[in-house]
């Protein structure tokens, strides 16, 4: 049964603790990497944690890119270290405020994210927006509201749940930062990005997103957090903060689960 992202009401949780206490009894919850028993359903073994590479400073203040060096000790003002960018955003200056991961796409976080994307683990949300709302922490306690980026109503149909929409709601869950899931709609069915390089990526998703009419004045001067699973070369995160921005917003934070660290 796929995960609902909508918080189950305090009584009607008090009822299934003694129910999911005796099923777990008979059957343990198990990671679904490992196969490992773990405390409750949805979470993650530390043999599968340690196999993901988690995304840490020192980064770009701006798209979080991971740097390969470490900071000199001399490096102590604050204005420095805040003002660490990479050569593309440098190049390239993005319409988003920060943009923070998870952790980095790789092989060990790629079954993770397309077991939970593609496969029906739905579940895995809780774990995941955990580890979420911890890295995006600093962006979700100013927020206003959390934006999940959105699918065009036949993938919706053809998955049956939005995977950003699931790890938004549970961020919301722990963080109590309101959750606007249809702010934003995919207007049009393009194929999807996998095997498109940079250009044709940014080139996919144009004229793709919209601002729902409902939202407009109310984003306006909000501070907003968009919400996705991977963030690989931006280019629909881009497409979705510059409607927002468009419409009014004062500032999109980028919070995603995985990023792809190295670009073709």
């Amino acid at each position: 049964m796929p995960y609902s992202p909508f918080p189950l009401k305090p009584l009607t949780t008090a009822l299934c603790r003694p129910l999911q206490a005796t099923l777990d009894t008979i059957l343990p919850p198990r990671c679904p990497q490992t196969g490992q028993i773990v405390a409750r359903t949805g979470e993650i073994s530390a043999d599968a944690w340690k196999d993901l590479t988690f995304i840490t400073a020192p980064q770009c203040t701006c798209c979080g890119l991971p740097f390969d060096y470490t900071l000199p000790e001399e490096t102590s003002h604050a204005t420095e270290k805040e003002s660490l960018l990479c050569g593309d955003c440098l190049a390239h200056p993005k319409p988003y405020h920060a943009a923070r991961a998870v952790f980095a796409y790789n092989d060990a976080s790629r079954a993770l994210i397309l077991g939970f994307k593609h496969g029906d683990k739905t579940h895995l949300a809780v774990a995941l927006g955990k580890f979420m709302a911890s890295t995006g922490k600093d962006s979700l306690v100013t927020a206003d509201a959390l934006v999940p980026v959105p699918l065009h109503w036949r993938r919706l149909l053809a998955r049956r749940y939005n995977q950003a929409a699931l790890l938004a709601w549970e961020c919301h869950r722990l963080t109590h930062t309101p959750c606007w899931p249809d702010t934003l709609k995919r207007v049009k069915h393009t194929p999807p990005q996998g095997h498109k390089n940079a250009k044709d990526r940014h080139e996919n998703v144009k004229n793709v997103f919209a601002l729902n009419p409902a939202y407009s004045a109310k984003i306006k001067d909000k501070k907003l957090v968009l919400i996705d699973d991977v963030h690989t070369t931006g280019a629909t995160l881009e497409a979705c903060t510059k409607i927002l921005g468009e419409a009014g917003a004062a500032q999109v934070d980028i919070l995603t689960l995985a990023r792809v660290t190295r670009q073709n």
